[in-house]
């Protein structure tokens, strides 16, 4: 579910954690420091509707929109990007139920997702800080063992983003997307963003378990552990380890995202609404 940040094999580096720690701590003083968000408008659909269009919609009234305010698209995905540059397509800054994504709009935004621009140097950078660390010795140093790093990477944030945001999604008729709360304290939202990970809406705005998300990501650690990862690493405790560890690092991701607004509205210095598809 959370493309943002994935993709490397446990032991995990530090680093990302410790970036997200960071960040996490600067939203806390942007979250303490500014008013109360107004929720963005968005598009009215009728509920169940869809569309087909993919092009981004025109601003309502440019001079008063922030210009890094993400769009959202007709087809209820946004352009966002987490601190400007991971793919954050699936967080909608709006708690209102859009229209439910269709199995292909579901496939083609994980698609859109796992192919973006800015995965090929991501998947190098944890590549390389795997290979520091020497972590799955099996796959050796040198360049061979930096590609064979990088492959497994770029694999494992695929089939993670298609598992958990697009075929389990289509086949439970489950709602990938994240809707962020914008009210309450920082804890009161942290408590939301991490609460989405068990819970999700249904294609037809109901709650319920998330299965796509803890069940994809399982699956996704069997597939990956038992194929092209080294043959020493191919055993039960290894996979339910990476399966805890997608999981723990979704939950911090999504709470990354649930202050996203905030330190964009700190960063940019004026309150900022989305796009508005006319």
């Amino acid at each position: 579910m959370r493309e943002a940040i994935n993709g490397s094999r446990p032991p995990r580096s530090g680093f990302a954690v410790t970036l997200m720690a960071a960040v996490l701590l600067v939203a806390a003083s942007a979250a303490a420091q500014q008013p109360a968000a107004q929720q963005p408008a968005v598009a009215q659909h009728p509920a169940g509707g869809s569309t087909s269009s993919d092009d981004p919609p025109k601003a309502t009234d440019k001079s008063k929109a922030d210009p890094k305010a993400p769009v959202i698209y007709p087809n209820g995905t946004s352009n966002d990007r987490l601190f400007y540059a991971l793919p954050n397509f699936l967080t909608l800054e709006t708690s209102d139920q859009l229209p439910p994504l269709t199995p292909w709009q579901k496939f083609k935004t994980a698609a859109r997702t796992s192919f973006d621009y800015f995965n090929y140097p991501w998947y190098g950078a944890l590549a390389g800080i795997s290979q520091a660390e020497n972590s799955e010795k099996g796959y050796g140093q040198g360049a061979v063992g930096y590609a064979r790093r990088y492959g497994a990477a770029f694999a494992d944030g695929t089939i993670e983003n298609f598992m958990t945001g697009a075929i389990l999604p289509s086949l439970l008729k489950e709602d990938p997307r994240f809707y962020q709360s914008y009210s309450g304290t920082f804890w009161g939202r942290t408590g939301y963003a991490m609460s989405r990970i068990f819970v999700t809406r249904t294609d037809s705005g109901h709650n319920a378990f998330n299965f796509s998300e803890i069940f994809g990501s399982g699956i996704a650690a069997g597939i990956s552990t038992y194929t092209y990862h080294p043959r020493e690493d191919r055993n039960l405790g290894n996979a339910a380890s990476v399966w805890g560890t997608e999981v723990a690092y979704d939950t911090l991701t999504i709470v990354v995202e649930e202050f996203w607004p905030d330190l964009r509205r700190k960063f940019s210095h004026k309150p900022q609404t989305d796009t508005v598809a006319p």
